[in-house]
């Protein structure tokens, strides 16, 4: 077991090199924003494939619009450009597949791993990973920049909320950054073809996600918040909750597992 105050080696883009897939890494000491970055790119022309990890980002933003800032050196923080050949409908998929690329390389590890809808990755009910999907326009056609956010060797004092952890936290050793990264674009780059048949992202994405049958509150657009029990999800990927008021298919909203009392 390493020690988890062990200095941390920096990205290391020449290890990555040669990963299977399309991949094309770059790394950056500091940036606002990598989803920023990588749609900057994208409008210039960048292909399929690129990735922009950073050491440190200053200005992120997750779901929702919500400011997302680590320290230097412990998060593990980057930015994938993608250009799915695929219908416009089935790009509701693409969160979905995301979140459930980062649990499959996290599960070896952490054994608890799960998704709460759409693409939060969690240990228990604590979040280790966030993911934003954006679909931009650019002169080459639509893309897709994905940024994904792992708590890697924070400590308790380096996460913004309560209930969040890292993999240091919940395994007691440090990990190399450089190595998950390369696990991480590797799962994706497995499941990607899934892309291609809807029905499978489904299936694999509800064997993973714990919010199906968890009552859950729904923050919807505009304040108002429904409570009910998840029961499924769609054939668009949005999540099926069944209230007092009937069925509720969302699309878009903040859902919150309720916890047991006590």
């Amino acid at each position: 077991m390493s020690d988890p105050l062990a200095p941390r080696p920096p990205l290391d883009a020449d290890r990555l090199a040669g990963l299977p897939g399309q991949w094309h890494v770059e790394v950056v000491d500091a940036t606002p924003s990598t989803n920023a970055l990588v749609s900057e790119r994208a409008r210039a022309g960048a292909a399929a494939g690129l990735v922009v990890a950073t050491e440190h980002q200053t200005d992120g933003r997750g779901r929702l619009d919500r400011v997302w800032e680590t320290p230097r050196g412990v998060a593990l923080t980057f930015s994938v450009l993608l250009r799915p050949d695929i219908p416009a409908a089935d790009w509701t998929w693409l969160p979905l597949l995301t979140g459930y690329a980062v649990q499959a390389a996290l599960a070896d590890r952490v054994p608890d791993v799960s998704l709460k809808w759409p693409n939060d990755v969690l240990v228990e009910e604590r979040k280790i990973a966030g993911i934003l999907v954006e679909r931009i326009e650019t002169p080459d056609g639509p893309a897709a920049v994905i940024g994904m956010g792992i708590n890697v060797n924070q400590t308790m004092d380096d996460l913004p909320v309560a209930l969040a952890t890292s993999l240091a936290l919940e395994l007691g050793e440090s990990f190399d950054r450089t190595d998950l990264l390369a696990q991480v674009l590797g799962s994706l780059h497995g499941l990607l073809p899934l892309l291609e048949t809807p029905d499978a992202v489904r299936a694999a994405y509800l064997d993973a996600c714990s919010t199906i049958g968890r009552e859950v509150d729904v923050h919807l657009p505009g304040g108002d918040v429904r409570r009910g029990e998840a029961i499924g999800i769609d054939a668009h990927g949005a999540l099926v909750v069944s209230s007092a008021e009937g069925t509720l298919t969302v699309g878009a909203g903040d859902v919150i597992h309720v916890r047991a009392a006590g």
